[in-house]
């Protein structure tokens, strides 16, 4: 099985990331997509970030049924921060019939040699980039076993509807109604 790896906070998941992983899941040679919830980003303060169960729990919500998407807690389990080769040298001893391909954006693939081992991860592995704004990567500098997508993209961010929350706004049409309803009961970012 060929299997996607699309990383991320996810604090909280949204629409615009749900777009994308099904763009990619549907129109690669990808049989699926998995939302690996990272619980520390080494490149990003961990301030807002709510319980990394409860972050997979909103995913799982928002792909119910969905065949070709799920959740995946590989990062709980493994020393923090989490770095992207490290969960992918875990996963290959887990399920050595898969093979794993890394999504991500244009604005993170423009910060991949900050990345631990970079080299190996360009090397070894499928990437699978989205084109975000101000971020393009031209075919010539993706070397390699990389692919770029013009998948559509909602420019909204987690760090919005965050925000959004706290000055008690509505954040209905930015995510799943289902996640929308546990944010409010559980009064997450609250």
């Amino acid at each position: 099985m060929k299997v996607g790896l699309y990383f991320g906070s996810f604090n909280p998941v949204h629409n615009g990331h749900l777009i994308i992983a099904s763009y990619v899941a549907n129109y690669s040679p990808l049989d699926q997509v998995w939302f690996v919830v990272s619980p520390q980003n080494p490149l990003k303060k961990s301030i807002s970030l709510i319980n990394e169960n409860h972050r997979k729990h909103l995913i799982d919500l928002a792909i119910d049924s969905e065949k070709k998407l799920r959740s995946s807690n590989v990062e709980f389990k493994l020393p923090k921060p989490s770095y992207t080769i490290d969960t992918l040298t875990h996963l290959e001893d887990q399920y050595p019939k898969h093979e794993f391909a890394i999504i991500m954006g244009s604005d993170s693939f423009s910060n991949i040699k900050k990345w631990k081992n970079y080299q190996r991860l360009l090397e070894r592995y499928e990437i699978i980039i989205y084109q975000r704004p101000g971020f393009m990567v031209a075919s010539e500098v993706a070397q390699g076993k990389v692919r770029i997508m013009d998948a559509p993209l909602l420019l909204i961010s987690s760090t919005i509807i965050r925000d959004m929350i706290h000055q008690k706004k509505s954040i209905r049409y930015l995510v799943p109604d289902v996640v929308k309803a546990e944010i409010e009961t559980h009064q997450y970012y609250g």
